[in-house]
């Protein structure tokens, strides 16, 4: 029996604006970035990033920053698109370095190999 312990692997992820094909209000231009690593979001120096189009991947993140089965989606779909349906912001989600992180760093539930 293997013995479980309370650490476990979340990648840091990239949020990438990968193209704009219409007139996007918020300034954004190709190659503009966010980060998340761990459960923390991140800026370049000086940057900024469209609140509304980091809204549209941000359910999407938790699930890219895990692990899955090879055949999920959630392996190979990695665009998705501004909600303002004028702008034509496409924005891609790469994975990037992995991180071990302990159950206790990130709940305040008790861990325990049973639950």
């Amino acid at each position: 029996m293997s013995q479980q312990t309370d650490e476990f692997e979340l990648y840091d992820l990239a949020v990438v604006v990968e193209a704009i094909s219409g007139h996007c209000t918020c300034a954004m231009r190709e190659g503009d970035v966010v980060y998340l690593r761990g459960g923390k979001v991140s800026l370049p120096d000086g940057g900024d990033f469209c609140l509304y189009a980091l809204q549209a991947v941000i359910p999407l993140l938790p699930a890219k920053q895990r692990l899955n089965h090879p055949a999920d989606w959630m392996e190979t779909d990695a665009r998705a698109t501004c909600p303002d349906p004028a702008c034509g912001l496409i924005m891609r989600i790469d994975r990037l370095d992995r991180r071990t992180v302990r159950h206790d760093e990130v709940s305040p539930v008790p861990w325990s190999p049973e639950s």
